[in-house]
């Protein structure tokens, strides 16, 4: 299609993206039961739950005061909603015991209010991703919504979906979700929702700050529309974030929560009810200064005391004990010299591993690095539950728990743990003699403990063959679950012992001679064997840098990199790094694969990549296509013009290596495949470099301006117009 006479750009493209809209008929998607289905399982993730049924219940006698509270009468009462917006925020210090107190109103919620919905996300920075970020809760709190009012369902119906889009791995945004949420919520007529969010500083700030001003719209949305939405928060203190309407309950200073603290040492400091012991009791209470996680470790050690017969001992014990939580962590760490290497291998793994470990995972992770002759298959009538229990307290010292959901997760007690080493320097003052590069020993740690484990014979014990099973097989499945049961560690092992690698190196500690020494093969064999799809498999044949770039390992790339390696087509679903790179959105490896064939072409020699500035110009586009597959029967070009990632076409065209005339089986150019994809400046080059193809048609009889407009980008069309 070419302008009309006297037409402007823009009215032109509108009029053509208009004509191809309607030629193609879209209508809005109505889904069917079964779709939406789809869509709500796809909001569900692992440990979805793990922290709110990882929370101690309320002790018997505590946290009842807050029924009775007046900001929590205030926010519940409706007559009141045009005051408070539906907002109320908990703050208390850290360990003073918020998190359980919203356990106890939401639970007594969700027993009093049936007539309500009542939904909860509780935010947990020791777990996994989707634990610890926004797009996590409104994931969560959209699928709790949505499965309670099912009614609320059809709003999925505004994404638009073709029938091709629906999976269980469905991608979600958080603008999506947002949107989603919002129109649920909009559309709740009768209905009351009563929503929970505990532990909003365990997330990101950012993320929370945008959280909150989420809200606070849905807030003015609710009350102008008399919608009736109560929401409660809870923090620390700090940081802080405004909230313009809502009220506040600050947990210092209730009286009720004094009295929690009081009654707790009453019933649980079983050291005897005689004129000593209460006035330890007293003491213990004052010392405590509001924070129930210091009662609770400090009520446990004066416990056992007692139960060795030192009740002479108990009131020096007390005195003894910091007073500052932080210090009482330090004391439980540094109280004796025994196990110290288990100790700190297990507060390493707890602190650096990609995810977080099972108990099973932990027992091997930590055996791997102390006592290596003693891994062997697993025996779990041997390695029973309780020995696990057992196992993880004596190597923490009672400060990693395990999670009580489905999928077991170690975890720290509390997150002030991970504070006191993390944020209060603890790993230092404990460790001194890593005080230099804590974060860079502490990964080399893990990448030898994973290095080990994925060179057992796992082969042998497993009988895994030369050639395996189909990777979506039953078979497969059954050897992946096998391996799983046997060696717990091996899938962990086997897909980041590379990260902590990367991440050693990053830090300053040289992994040189681990990549001269890594067997892609031994590594290639046992990651197919943990692959559920075949595509996702390699061939035993594969190159490191390849693997590297996929994988985004930027800082082992820089170890060794030359350009033409960056270039080289290997048997693999990418063909070379440098289109791995780009296909999986690995921008740190495609920027300086990018940067070595650029500065290798500028001074016609080979290139070692060490500390090379960054491109100025940065990644001009950042999509992923990890659906794209390299077809040796295309040219280098037309590959990386369907692969759709303009600066690297463009860089690839600027080196006028490769032929940029040829077609596919379906007539479409190099042209035609960068304007679909919206690449404008290889577009533009393309064009620079001959103009013949700009109105050549594929066997569809489409252009690559109908593309571009059918696609929607403006001024890819702009720009062919333009030539045309």
């Amino acid at each position: 299609m070419l302008p009309n006479y006297g037409e402007g750009e823009e009215s032109a493209f509108r009029r053509l993206h208009k004509e191809i809209t309607e030629s193609l008929g879209r209508k809005p998607l109505s889904l069917d039961d079964g779709q939406r289905r789809i869509l709500l399982d796809s909001l569900r993730f692992d440990q979805i739950d793990a922290r709110q049924m990882t929370i101690n219940n309320a002790h018997a006698k505590t946290c009842k005061w807050l029924l009775n509270n007046r900001q929590y009468l205030d926010w519940l009462d409706e007559a009141k909603l045009d005051e408070h917006h539906g907002f109320l925020w908990i703050k208390g210090k850290a360990g003073a015991g918020k998190s359980t107190l919203m356990k106890f109103v939401f639970l007594n919620a969700r027993k009093t209010m049936k007539k309500h919905t009542i939904l909860s996300f509780f935010f947990n920075s020791c777990g996994e991703d989707m634990e610890k970020s926004t797009i996590g809760a409104y994931r969560s709190l959209l699928l709790q919504l949505l499965e309670r009012l099912p009614a609320l369902q059809s709003t999925f119906d505004l994404l638009g979906l073709s029938a091709s889009s629906f999976g269980t791995d469905h991608q979600w945004s958080i603008e999506l979700l947002k949107m989603l949420l919002e129109q649920a919520l909009r559309a709740l007529e009768e209905s009351r929702v009563v929503c929970f969010i505990d532990a909003l500083d365990e997330c990101e700030e950012e993320q929370v700050r945008d959280m909150i001003q989420f809200f606070e719209r849905i807030g003015e949305i609710a009350v102008s529309t008399n919608i009736r939405l109560h929401v409660c928060f809870s923090s620390r203190h700090y940081p802080h974030i405004t909230i313009r309407r809502g009220l506040e309950l600050v947990l210092e200073g209730q009286e009720g929560h004094t009295q929690d603290i009081a009654d707790y040492v009453e019933t649980e400091l079983k050291i005897g009810q005689s004129k000593i012991a209460q006035q330890i009791r007293s003491e213990l209470q004052k010392k405590a200064s509001g924070i129930f996680m210091w009662v609770v470790l400090v009520v446990g050690i004066l416990n056992k005391e007692w139960d060795r017969g030192q009740i002479h001992n108990l009131r020096r014990k007390l005195q003894e004990i910091p007073g500052d939580l932080h210090e009482l962590f330090r004391d439980i760490l540094t109280r004796d010299s025994q196990n110290k290497e288990n100790l700190a291998l297990c507060i390493q793994w707890v602190l650096f591993a990609k995810q977080p470990l099972s108990p099973e995972q932990l027992y091997h992770a930590i055996l791997s690095g102390v006592d290596p002759d003693a891994v062997s298959a697993w025996d779990s009538e041997l390695i029973t539950e309780d020995v696990l229990k057992r196992f993880v307290l004596d190597c923490s010292k009672g400060l990693v728990e395990t999670t009580m959901s489905k999928k077991q997760k170690v975890q720290f007690i509390h997150e002030s743990v991970r504070d006191f080493l993390i944020k209060e320097n603890g790993l230092r003052k404990i460790w001194p003699e890593l005080e230099s590069n804590f974060q860079g020993q502490s990964h080399e740690r893990l990448k030898q403990c994973c290095s080990y484990y994925f060179s057992l014979d796992v082969a042998t014990s497993l009988n895994i063959p030369n050639n395996l099973s189909k990777a979506s097989s039953q078979e497969a499945a059954a050897m992946r679950t096998l391996a799983m049961q046997r060696f717990p560690l091996l899938e962990y092992a086997v897909r980041n012992v590379l990260h902590h690698a990367d991440t050693a190196e990053g830090s300053g500690v040289s992994q040189k001679h681990f990549l001269d020494s890594f067997p892609p093969p031994q590594w290639v064999k046992l990651d197919n064997l943990f692959q559920k799809h075949k595509v996702r498999r390699h061939s035993e044949r594969v190159s490191c840098l390849y693997l590297l770039a996929e994988l985004n390992m930027a800082n082992l790339i820089k170890v060794r990199l030359s350009a033409n390696q960056c270039l080289a087509v290997e048997d693999e679903r990418y063909g070379c790094p440098l289109f791995a790179a780009a296909a999986t959105g690995s921008e740190g490896a495609l920027e300086l694969c990018m940067n070595a064939i650029r500065m290798d072409r500028a001074t016609g020699r080979p290139l070692h990549i060490g500390d090379e500035p960054k491109s100025q110009r940065g990644l001009a586009q950042r999509t992923a296509r990890r659906d794209f597959v390299y077809s040796k029967s295309k040219g280098f070009c037309l590959n990386a013009a369907e692969l759709g990632h303009d600066e690297v076409l463009t860089c690839l065209l600027n080196l006028e290596e490769y032929e940029i005339d040829s077609k596919d089986s379906r007539d479409r150019t190099v042209l035609w495949w960068a304007s679909k994809n919206g690449c404008k400046n290889a577009v533009s080059s393309l064009l620079v470099a001959g103009s013949a193809t700009v109105n050549s048609k594929d066997k569809d009889n489409k252009t690559p301006v109908y593309i571009a407009a059918e696609a929607g980008y403006e001024e890819v069309v702009a720009v062919l117009l333009d030539k045309g």
